[in-house]
């Protein structure tokens, strides 16, 4: 068996392994990582020879912490990062080059349209009958996006809602607001099988999904980092949050794994806060500056138009894994706005919880 993981911030980490009667058995590790003394390597290995193959990350990582010389130094290695690897080869995981990847860049649509297109491309992943995909949304007018769980009257202001022509919609991964305006806000999707983050804890799948587009910013001389559980951020501020949401598979087969991200290009921070009521709240003894600082938008930091900053994103990930460029389907469509029009654009859906 054969697992792979990259340590978020850090380095990739491979394990080959056999399981025999139920334990791990001629464990190897490897990777790109820097490790002191060299023979720490087989202390590691030694760990985990012979451990239940039932064993969870954390009890995987505490058996080699306890077996590793005092004076061993690990950069770019942690003993998490390796007991999550050994899962990951147990679960049979799927890594990013194992997929053929899809890309799906449409013209401007609906809040509740792209809302209905996120639930039925993973389902499709889901169901084996698209390939795994990156959708990068264009908006067809502002939104403010709230999350599954969140209520609405404590997040929106209907006022400020009315008086900036914005449109309010419910996703349906949990998660806080978004704030959108089409010029502003650069979003966009990942739909992939369940397989490319199987041995890996929920918070570990943000970090992991996320990898590829730190990478992006870091192309473009932004220094990003992961903050957990959901956010990108900057030495200086906040520049996206993911949302996370897992739709089962057919008749009990693995299912698919929805991570959509909503990045900030530049902001309106006065109109932000007379629409997010929680922006009141969080902000409400600094105001606007506290907002502004809070967020530090990629218009600022890169000087580039927005289009370049999603050209470059994608050339990124094209670059890393490639992609195919390809479209929905008439049928995805057909769907996509049938759950418009029973759910996404109802009054019953956006205020569920009231």
């Amino acid at each position: 068996m054969h697992g792979e993981y990259k340590v978020p911030g850090g380095k990739l980490v491979v394990v080959d392994l056999d399981v025999e009667e139920g334990v791990l058995r001629h464990v190897g590790v490897a990777g790109d990582f820097f490790l002191e003394p060299d023979e720490a390597i087989l202390s590691i290995n030694g760990a985990l020879e012979g451990a239940p193959a039932s064993t969870d990350t954390a009890g995987l990582a505490a058996r080699i912490t306890a077996a590793l010389p005092e004076s061993t130094v690990m950069l770019g290695l942690t003993a998490e990062g390796v007991g999550t690897a050994v899962r990951r080869a147990l679960a049979r995981a799927t890594e990013w080059s194992d997929h053929d990847w899809q890309l799906v860049h449409m013209e401007p649509q609906a809040p509740a349209l792209h809302m209905a297109l996120d639930e039925v491309l993973t389902a499709e992943v889901a169901a084996g009958r698209r390939a795994p995909t990156l959708r990068v949304w264009e908006w067809a007018s502002p939104a403010v996006v709230i999350g599954s769980f969140q209520s609405l009257r404590n997040e929106v202001d209907p006022e400020g809602v009315a008086r900036h022509g914005m449109t309010v919609v419910r996703r349906v991964s949990g998660g806080g607001a978004m704030f959108v305006e089409p010029s502003s806000t650069i979003t966009y999707s990942l739909s992939v099988p369940e397989s490319l983050v199987s041995g890996l804890s929920f918070a570990d799948s943000y970090a992991y999904l996320d990898d590829w587009v730190l990478g992006a910013l870091g192309d473009m001389g932004i220094r990003a980092c992961y903050q957990p559980l959901n956010d990108i951020a900057t030495d200086t501020g906040k520049i996206a949050g993911a949302a996370q949401k897992r739709i089962a598979g057919p008749d009990g087969a693995p299912g698919a794994v929805l991570h959509h991200v909503t990045m900030s290009y530049d902001i309106d921070a006065d109109k932000m806060l007379e629409v997010l009521r929680i922006g009141k709240e969080k902000m409400s003894d600094k105001g606007t500056r506290s907002a502004r600082k809070r967020v530090d938008p990629l218009r600022r930091q890169t000087g580039l138009a927005r289009e370049q900053v999603i050209e470059n994103m994608i050339g990124s990930f094209r670059g890393r894994y490639g992609l195919t460029t390809g479209e929905v389907t008439a049928e995805e469509m057909a769907r996509a706005q049938e759950l418009v029009r029973t759910k996404f654009a109802t009054e019953a859906w956006t205020a569920r919880v009231p």
